[in-house]
């Protein structure tokens, strides 16, 4: 089905695509109580939405919130249910978007990758070991002030590749519903999605290496406390002033360091600050609590509930307030329960002629929303690396694979249902 002709196609559709979606900066933004938290997700919205119309996609709409929906009717003949194929509008706000200049460093020859705007800047094989698996081909960066985006501007190429073989080589799917979400990056990304909009089964593509194939997610926690101090002159403090921003680092500084990111790995979890602000009088801390076994989580939740009571404790007058917020759940807990799903994505990496590697996902997609919300959806790679930094980047051929990978599912889903 996919023949050297499809192959070359994809390659070219979603190179193009990619390079162009990367240069429309959209970040969430964690700030923000709009949907989606920030106006440039929407003008990607459109100009995807105006792309699947010119493709003769039916039913594309950009609704409200910046979800882009649409539908491409099954092939003659199809007998699975409706599939959906869905990837995320926003980028990372943790590092600069604005401006991005995609450089294609060709015939990658090992060793390592400069940036032309940055000098001080490289990519390796000793920080990625990855490259070395691509000797020979082309890789993407950014050229060393921004991002790259491919986190996901990369799983939205290669979708739209995939749909404009679709129309171009009339090849064998169900009944498709493309998905396109803002705001995944702050965990809002299945918020206010229409269901009524989705298919029976899901993929998301936003993973990273080739062949990647997850189905197991963090189960996930945010923690936000503020604390109430109380400011005095600080040449008369002594017995008097409660230092709010002072107390708050303590309290960081409190928990355990080897359960943070920069020390944990494979199913470890960890405490992640992601803000922390203030002053004498008020400060406010956020974190992320992430585990793959949920009871690992409570223990991390009950932990900051009994610092909570030691400071208070400890600085007489200092109150602290704590809000946990369950953002989402490990969602291999459903997907258990419909093998099939994840059976057709291991067939269809596999007929790509990649092999495919199962782990657990040291994050969450939308998805793992969906699956709890009655669309079973595994997560599938975009060969993406290095994800949310200046030295992120992409092997130029992830781009065709991942999109071969999309066409493949369509026919396993249509033939065998």
């Amino acid at each position: 089905m996919i023949n050297s002709e499809v192959q070359a196609f994809l390659h070219k559709e979603a190179r193009e695509r990619f390079l162009r979606y990367v240069r429309i900066d959209t970040p969430s933004d964690p700030g923000s109580s709009s949907h989606p938290s920030s106006a440039q997700q929407l003008e990607l919205a459109r100009l995807l939405a105006a792309e699947l119309s010119q493709l003769g996609i039916v039913d594309v709409i950009v609704d409200g919130h910046g979800y882009v929906y649409a539908t491409v009717p099954a092939s003659p003949g199809s007998k699975g249910p409706s599939i959906t194929f869905c990837s995320h509008l926003d980028t990372s706000p943790a590092e600069e978007g604005t401006g991005v200049k995609p450089v294609i460093h060709e015939n990658y020859q090992g060793g390592a990758i400069r940036f032309p705007s940055n000098p001080h800047l490289e990519l390796n094989p000793e920080q990625s070991p990855e490259l070395l698996d691509f000797i020979g081909e082309n890789i993407i960066t950014a050229d060393g002030r921004t991002l790259l985006g491919a986190d996901n501007k990369a799983g939205l190429a290669e979708i739209m590749a995939a749909m404009a073989a679709l129309r171009q080589f009339d090849l064998p799917r169900p009944e498709l519903r493309i998905v396109f979400t803002p705001d995944e990056e702050i965990g809002q990304g299945a918020d206010l999605i229409d269901m009524e909009r989705t298919g029976k089964f899901g993929y998301t593509i936003d993973g990273g290496m080739l062949g990647e194939l997850e189905q197991e997610c963090f189960d996930a926690l945010e923690a936000r406390l503020i604390f109430h101090g109380k400011n005095i002159h600080p040449g008369h403090a002594k017995g008097k002033m409660i230092n709010a921003g002072a107390i708050a680092a303590r309290f960081v500084a409190a928990l355990p360091e080897d359960q943070t990111p920069e020390h944990t790995e494979k199913r470890e979890g960890f405490y992640h600050l992601t803000d922390i602000q203030g002053n004498e009088n008020s400060a406010r801390l956020q974190f992320i609590l992430r585990d793959f076994d949920k009871a690992n989580n409570e223990c991390r939740s009950e932990l900051l509930k009994k610092l909570v009571h030691l400071f208070e404790l400890r600085y007489p007058g200092l109150k602290i307030e704590l809000n946990l917020k369950e953002q989402y759940k490990n969602m291999r807990e459903v997907l258990v329960n419909y093998p099939m799903v994840t059976e057709y994505a291991r067939r269809a990496i596999a007929a790509t002629g990649l092999s495919v590697i199962e782990k657990p996902i040291r994050g969450g997609t939308d998805g793992a929303r969906f699956s709890f919300m009655g669309m079973p959806t595994p997560n599938i790679f975009t060969g993406g690396l290095m994800f949310h930094s200046k030295t992120e980047w992409i092997p130029e051929i992830a781009l065709q694979k991942a999109a071969e990978v999309i066409l493949h599912l369509c026919r396993l889903w249509a033939e065998e249902g």
